[in-house]
């Protein structure tokens, strides 16, 4: 009953922790979903590049283009501009930055190329180019990947423990082996996060753990054994257990065993009839009545031949 008490629990953890994730998974595929639905919407296209990387966006060239600009909102500092006149000849930059340059010659290929990408980059970017037909647009959202730091280290209890530190978005950590462990997520004031789990299931032989991310993939293997300290706990755990089962079997036992007398000992005892003193009176009554009238009788009778004696005595004296 106790084991199979504890396949319940399990079961029910796992399904817990397996509905936990795929609600997890399903909401950040919601909000990318969104995302790109958004971007759609206002036109943008969407560019990711990793953090230290070079991005190139691309700004078609027109036929007796007049002018080019690109207009650049990153999420973080002000806007900034990029310009170009062909009647002048001229460029213009007003609050960028030296990383973010055109790529080539603006009259003949308005590219913009971004170097030594930063977080500070990420935003929207759009291309606006002039020509006697009419202005043609090219929108992009830049997005920075932060690839994570992988560790994987034992703990204090000899188990692995894998560690993908800042990364952006969030990294998907998986073993080898499969386990039950369930990856804990801390995000950090600058859009990272960092993602830790710890591998429950016991191997002497080791196991390796995955780290996937959009930046690239990465892996690392280690072989974890328990502590004195751990193995310890182990086995004063397995004895408490022990001793937990015969406590509960005695007790059990006892009850069992005693059951009837604590039983007979509650039982109320069984009270003798009552005897009313008026069935006796009623049972003596008649008697006493019967002597009475008795003795009555006798004393008229002795009353009456005491008075005929006397008047017998009395007679010849006269």
């Amino acid at each position: 009953m106790k084991t199979a008490g504890k396949t319940v629990c399990v079961f029910v953890l796992l399904t817990i922790t397996k509905v936990t994730k795929t609600v997890g998974e399903s909401n950040r595929n919601q909000s990318a979903i969104g995302m790109e639905e958004r971007e759609m919407c206002t036109g943008h296209k969407r560019v990711s590049v990793t953090v230290g990387n070079s991005s190139v966006l691309i700004c078609s060239p027109k036929p007796n283009m007049t002018m080019a600009t690109w207009k650049i909102n990153p999420k973080a500092g002000g806007p900034c501009s990029l310009g170009y006149r062909a009647d002048q000849n001229k460029t213009d930059r007003t609050n960028c930055s030296e990383s973010i340059n055109w790529k080539f010659r603006p009259d003949q290929d308005p590219t913009l190329e971004i170097q030594q990408v930063g977080r500070a980059h990420e935003g929207s970017y759009t291309c606006e180019v002039v020509v006697a037909e009419g202005n043609f647009h090219t929108s992009y959202y830049l997005t920075v990947l932060v690839p994570p730091r992988l560790t994987l280290y034992c703990d204090d209890q000899g188990n692995p423990v894998c560690k993908a530190a800042a990364g952006k978005p969030a990294a998907q950590i998986s073993w080898v082996l499969e386990n039950n462990s369930t990856p804990k997520e801390e995000g950090h004031d600058d859009g990272t996060a960092t993602v830790v789990s710890k591998f429950t299931a016991y191997s002497t032989n080791g196991t390796t753990c995955i780290v996937s991310h959009l930046a690239g993939n990465w892996s690392k293997s280690i072989a974890c054994h328990p502590t004195k300290s751990t193995i310890i706990i182990r086995y004063v755990y397995i004895i408490l257990c022990f001793l937990s089962i015969i406590t509960f079997m005695a007790v059990f036992y006892y009850f069992k065993l005693h059951r009837d007398r604590l039983c007979h000992k509650t039982k109320p005892p069984e009270t003798a009839p009552t005897h009313s003193p008026q069935d006796d009176t009623m049972e003596v009554e008649p008697y006493t009545t019967y002597v009475q009238k008795e003795n009555v009788i006798y004393n008229s009778v002795s009353d009456l031949t005491v008075g005929q004696n006397l008047l017998q005595g009395l007679s010849p004296a006269t």
